[in-house]
């Protein structure tokens, strides 16, 4: 009895494991760049003595899906969406270097090109200042010119360059703070094959449908769990019956 309880119950844990990952892929559906999360499950036998007839479906880890995801025109002059493979370098909250491909830019109240979370983007020697400025253009290879405040039309300058890095997708991880990383934890170098489109941001490739039915199935897996977890009670107290009447 006490094996079928065991059965059952890491079934349902496991089984709501993955329903929170599936959970956090439905509410960054409409988040810039978002990569949606994907739970590995792997039959385990259950050691102990006798024969090995017990087998546990244990989520073992939590990949990543790659995957691009679909453009969205919004025609500002600091949204960007990379163009195939790569990434944006950005400061993370530890000061470290990390990835993304959240091209929804902002200028913070200290002049500084953040993502829309807030993350500094970085350039040839750290975070970008942006001066004061009439206009701001983001060219494809990332370089960022501005038209000073006051000059003529045709003066525009260059401030920085957004760094541009690219890697292997199955040498990228993805941090709890949503950003990636390589696995090897050194940071990327500057890839000039890398490049930008300006006006348009990438948006999460979590399909949401998939997600729905994903949901779903998970519930119902959950329910047939807790179902034999009442079915052990249930054998439990017969057994308890029959010794009594004995």
């Amino acid at each position: 009895m006490d094996r079928m309880l065991y059965v059952a119950m890491t079934g349902a844990k496991n089984t709501m494991l993955a329903q929170a990952i599936n959970n956090n892929n439905l509410a960054n559906i409409n988040t810039t760049g978002f990569r949606a999360d994907l739970a590995s499950f792997q039959a385990m036998p259950v050691e102990g003595a006798g024969y090995q007839s017990r087998v546990n479906a244990v989520v073992t880890g939590t990949d990543v899906d790659m995957a691009s995801g679909p453009l969205i025109n919004t025609g500002r002059e600091l949204d960007v969406a990379v163009k195939g493979d790569g990434y944006i370098a950005i400061q993370a909250p530890d000061g470290s270097e990390a990835y993304t491909r959240a091209g929804d830019m902002k200028i913070n109240s200290a002049g500084i090109l953040v993502t829309g979370t807030g993350n500094p983007v970085l350039g040839n020697s750290g975070p970008i200042a942006i001066p004061p400025h009439e206009k701001l253009e983001i060219g494809a290879d990332g370089t960022i010119s501005i038209l000073p405040i006051g000059q003529a039309p045709n003066t525009l300058a260059v401030v920085d360059r957004i760094k541009l890095v690219k890697a292997p997708t199955e040498k990228m991880v993805k941090t709890d703070e949503g950003l990636l990383r390589p696995a090897l934890q050194t940071p990327l170098a500057v890839d000039g094959s890398v490049t930008l489109q300006s006006g348009v941001i990438e948006s999460s490739n979590v399909n949401g449908i998939d997600a729905l039915a994903n949901m779903i199935e998970l519930s119902r897996h959950y329910e047939a769990q807790v179902k034999l977890l009442k079915v052990a009670e249930d054998n439990d107290a017969a057994s308890a019956q029959l010794l009594r009447l004995s």
